[in-house]
C-alpha cells in the first residue's frame, strides 16, 4: 500500500468544494437511480423476453453487481493514477452510452452484456466521485460531505421506484436506460467546467488483472449457485458443484492476491481496524438492503396486487427518511464518531424486519402495516450506509483514498450481488398458497444482517479520528 507525500500542493483558489460536490453527486444520483429502478422494471423485462425464467432473468442485476464489484478496485488504482478527474469523465461517458445500449438490447442475452458495460462505467465514476470529495473538503467537513453524497444517493431510491413505475407504465422498461442519457449529459457539461484535477503522489503498479478475473469468476459461481438452487435443489450434485468450484476460484484467488506484489485487491488495507469492520458492517447491510428493495416490489405488486406506480408511491416513504436525516447524522458523526450512529442504526434496521414479519399479510394494509416499517427502515438506513464509507476510509492515507473508497463500493456490490441471489433463492416458486411464508424468509434476512452489522460495528474506534486526513486541509492536489 502507497504511503501519502509529505510534500503540500497548493490548492487553487477557483476549486468550490461544495460545486464538486454537486457534480459527484449527480453522478451517483445517476448511478443509484438506475440501480433501483431496475428493481421496478424488472418484471416488464420478464414480460419483454417470455420465454426466460425468473433465475435466469436475475442475472440482469447480478452481473451489473459482479462487473461492478470486480472492476471497482482497478478502476480506483487508474483514477489515482491517471487522475480522478479524468477516470470519472470516462466513467461518466461509457455509463451513459452503455444505458442507450440497454434500452435498445433486442434480447436477453444482449441485455446482460450491455448491463456488463454499464457497469464498468458505473466502476470508474463512483471511486473517482468519492477520492474526488475527499481531496477537496477539508477534514472536519469530510464526514458531512460524504453523507451527502450519501444521502444523494437515498434521493435516487427513494424517487426511484416511482420515476421507474411511471417511466415503465408510460413507454416500458427502456425508458428507464434512456433516462440516464439527459443527467448524463448535464453531469459532463458539468464535471468538464467545475472538477479539479488530483491524483496519486507515489506511483505504483496496476493490480494484477488474472486477479481480478478470478475474483469475478469466483462471484459469479457464487451467485450462479444461489439463484439457481431452487431450481436445481440445494443439496443436487450441480448445486455443489457450482458452489465447491466457486470456493476453489475464490482460495485460488487469495492465494494468488497473498504472494502477489500487486494484488487485485489490497489486502493489506484491512490491516487498519476501521477499514477492516466499517467493510464488514458494509457487506452484511448491503445484503439486507438490496433484498428489501428487491423483495417489496416483489411484495407490493405480486401479492398485494398493486400497479407498479401504486408499488413506486408505496416505496418512498423510508428513502424519504434518509435524505432528510442523513446530513444531520453526517454532522453528528463529525462530533461523536460513526460507531455511536452505527450500532444503533443496525439494531433499528433490524426492528424493521421484526415488525413486517409481525403485522405483514396478504391483505394490504400500507398506512397501518407497511408505512410504520419502512419509516423504521429508513431511520436505520439514514444512521448506517452514509457513514460506512467514511468509516472505512477515515485512517487511510490520501493516496490511497481511491484504492480504499473502490474496495468499499465494490463490497457493497458485492453484498448487493447475494442480497439479489439470496432473494431470488429464498422466494423460489411464490404460490397464492406460500407466498407469506417465502416471504417472511426475506424480512428474517432484514434481522440477521441488522444485528451482524451492529456486531461489527463495535468493533470500530469510538470516535472517528482521522489524522490521514490532515493533509486534505492543505489540498494536496496533483
Amino acid at each position: 500500500m502507497t504511503t501519502a507525500s509529505t510534500t503540500p500542493v497548493e490548492v487553487p483558489r477557483t476549486v468550490n468544494p461544495w460545486a464538486v460536490l454537486t457534480v459527484a453527486s449527480l453522478a451517483s444520483f445517476m448511478v443509484f437511480l438506475d440501480t433501483q429502478v431496475l428493481f421496478v422494471a424488472f418484471d416488464d423485462i420478464r414480460a419483454s423476453f417470455p420465454d426466460v425464467s425468473f433465475a435466469t432473468m436475475s442475472w440482469t442485476l447480478s452481473a451489473y453487481t459482479i462487473a461492478l464489484a470486480a472492476a471497482l478496485v482497478p478502476a480506483g488504482r487508474m483514477a489515482d493514477r491517471f487522475g480522478r478527474r479524468k477516470v470519472f469523465l470516462i466513467g461518466l461517458v461509457s455509463f451513459t452510452l452503455a444505458s442507450v445500449l440497454c434500452a435498445l438490447a433486442p434480447s436477453a442475452g444482449l441485455l446482460v452484456v450491455f448491463r456488463i458495460i454499464q457497469a464498468l462505467g458505473a466502476a470508474a465514476l463512483v471511486p473517482a466521485s468519492l477520492a474526488i470529495l475527499l481531496s477537496v473538503f477539508p477534514p472536519a467537513k469530510v464526514p458531512v460531505a460524504v453523507a451527502i453524497w450519501g444521502a444523494i444517493a437515498a434521493l435516487a431510491a427513494a424517487v426511484g421506484p416511482t420515476v421507474g413505475a411511471l417511466l415503465v407504465d408510460a413507454w416500458g422498461w427502456p425508458a428507464v436506460f434512456l433516462a440516464n442519457l439527459p443527467v448524463g449529459i448535464i453531469a459532463l457539461y458539468l464535471g468538464l467546467k467545475l472538477l479539479p484535477e488530483s491524483r496519486e503522489h507515489t506511483r505504483a503498479r496496476f493490480p494484477d488483472p488474472v486477479g481480478t478475473l478470478l475474483l469475478a469468476g469466483a462471484l459469479t459461481l457464487l451467485a450462479l449457485g444461489i439463484v439457481q438452487s431452487d431450481q436445481w435443489q440445494w443439496l443436487s450434485a450441480r448445486t455443489l458443484s457450482v458452489f465447491a468450484a466457486g470456493l476453489a476460484v475464490l482460495g485460488w484467488f487469495v492465494v494468488r492476491t497473498l504472494g502477489h506484489p500487486h494484488p487485485a485487491l489490497d489486502l493489506s488495507l484491512f490491516e487498519d481496524r476501521s477499514f477492516r469492520w466499517a467493510n464488514i458492517a458494509t457487506a452484511s447491510f448491503t445484503i439486507g438492503f438490496t433484498a428489501m428493495f428487491f423483495a417489496s416490489i416483489q411484495f407490493l405488486t405480486g401479492v398485494w396486487d398493486y400497479s407498479i406506480v401504486k408499488a413506486g408511491l408505496a416505496m418512498m416513504p423510508g428513502p424519504t427518511v434518509v435524505i432528510l436525516l442523513a446530513p444531520q447524522f453526517g454532522r453528528l458523526a463529525g462530533r461523536i464518531g460513526q460507531r455511536t450512529l452505527l450500532v444503533p442504526g443496525g439494531l433499528i434496521w433490524a426492528a424493521s424486519g421484526l415488525w413486517m414479519l409481525a403485522v405483514l399479510g396478504t391483505e394490504p394494509h400500507w398506512a397501518s402495516h407497511l408505512l410504520p416499517g419502512s419509516l423504521l427502515a429508513g431511520l436505520g438506513v439514514s444512521m448506517v450506509i452514509p457513514h460506512l464509507t467514511s468509516a472505512a476510509v477515515q485512517g487511510l492515507p490520501t493516496d490511497a483514498f481511491g484504492t480504499g473508497s473502490a474496495v468499499n463500493q465494490a463490497i457493497r456490490q458485492f453484498g448487493a450481488t447475494f442480497g439479489v441471489a439470496l432473494t431470488v433463492a429464498l422466494l423460489g416458486t411464490v404460490t397464492p398458497l406460500n407466498a407469506l411464508d417465502h416471504f417472511q424468509r426475506i424480512w428474517w434476512m432484514l434481522v440477521i444482517t441488522g444485528v451482524l452489522t451492529s456486531l461489527a460495528a463495535l468493533a470500530l474506534p469510538r470516535k472517528a479520528k482521522a489524522p490521514a486526513l490532515d493533509t486534505l486541509a492543505r489540498g494536496e492536489l496533483a
